[in-house]
């Protein structure tokens, strides 16, 4: 497993009985024994992939753990629908708990970056039984909320989230595909929280050459996938009413929040109340890092989570 040879990794492809097909790596360790081994299954956020975790992959499975790291819906070779309510939360953690079973798994470490601790917190709600361990990064856990909040009063309440109102407009797929290089550049800078999002393109992108092409390679047949996560609030908040989706983790669930401090995703007000939520509650922050920890701070991240983990 070499993390700038994508191709060096086991890449599986199943159709799953939610009627989506997910392309994702698997890495076994050497004698791998399901009872002995635990699983980890890793979760990307925007506009990531399977291989935002390459510098992971391979020390955490010489650890002696199971390392699936799935493309989400809409990204890489998994299925792209183009209705949004496709990639609602509930319908993302019924494909990861089908994953789940086609691989004979029945309980894994989950662990998230932005967009994906988003899905795994929501992971530990809908399929409580399904963990042994809760890790977020970067995105903190926030409750199912009791009453809709349209993305723009989001943004009006938390002006650092307004690039969410442009992602949720339809106009934006084809401006930002149009625009791929120069986006990712500054999607994949270095953060810096005196910044706003329009300035970005200034600092340093945190990919190479070779890194920065793969991710270009993959995400230039559209991007209407990924962006679609950024329209299903309405979708998602009917769903988590509907059914009655409480806000309290499993009290016996192990929780771990990373972040890092030139992050402005994570405000200290919404870390400090998700922690009422989570009765297991440990948090590790990463002075100097911004919103890519799994680069920025790429051992530090594997050791840290390891140790943790005991593994």
């Amino acid at each position: 497993m070499d993390p700038q040879l994508p191709e060096s990794f086991n890449h599986r492809y199943e159709n799953l009985p939610t009627g989506r097909t997910y392309h994702f790596v698997d890495q076994q360790p050497d004698g791998y024994d399901p009872k002995r081994h635990p699983t980890l299954l890793l979760v990307h956020g925007f506009p990531d992939l399977w291989y935002g975790w390459r510098y992971q992959i391979g020390p955490w499975v010489r650890r002696g753990c199971r390392v699936v790291a799935p493309d989400m819906l809409g990204y890489g070779a998994s299925s792209k629908p183009v209705d949004p309510a496709e990639y609602s939360t509930k319908r993302l953690c019924a494909d990861l708990a089908a994953l789940l079973d086609v691989l004979g798994i029945k309980k894994a470490v989950l662990i998230g970056h932005d967009w994906g601790a988003f899905a795994v917190g929501r992971f530990a709600l809908w399929y409580p039984d399904r963990l042994l361990a809760l890790i977020m990064m970067s995105v903190p856990y926030t409750p199912p909320s009791r009453v809709f909040i349209p993305i723009t009063e989001v943004a009006r309440l938390a002006p650092n989230l307004g690039y969410q109102v442009y992602f949720a407009n339809p106009k934006s797929g084809l401006e930002i595909l149009a625009n791929l290089r120069k986006f990712l550049r500054i999607i994949f800078s270095v953060s810096d929280s005196d910044l706003d999002f329009a300035s970005l393109e200034e600092n340093p992108c945190l990919l190479n050459d070779k890194e920065f092409e793969y991710y270009h390679s993959e995400h230039q047949n559209g991007m209407f996938g990924p962006l679609n996560y950024y329209r299903t609030s309405k979708f998602r908040h009917e769903e988590e009413q509907d059914f009655g989706l409480g806000s309290n983790l499993r009290p016996d669930l192990p929780f771990l929040f990373m972040w890092g401090t030139k992050d402005p995703t994570g405000t200290p007000a919404v870390i400090a109340k998700s922690k009422k939520f989570i009765v297991r509650y440990q948090d590790i922050a990463l002075e100097g890092r911004g919103h890519w920890l799994m680069i920025e701070a790429k051992d530090e991240v594997t050791e840290l989570i390891a140790n943790w983990l005991k593994v």
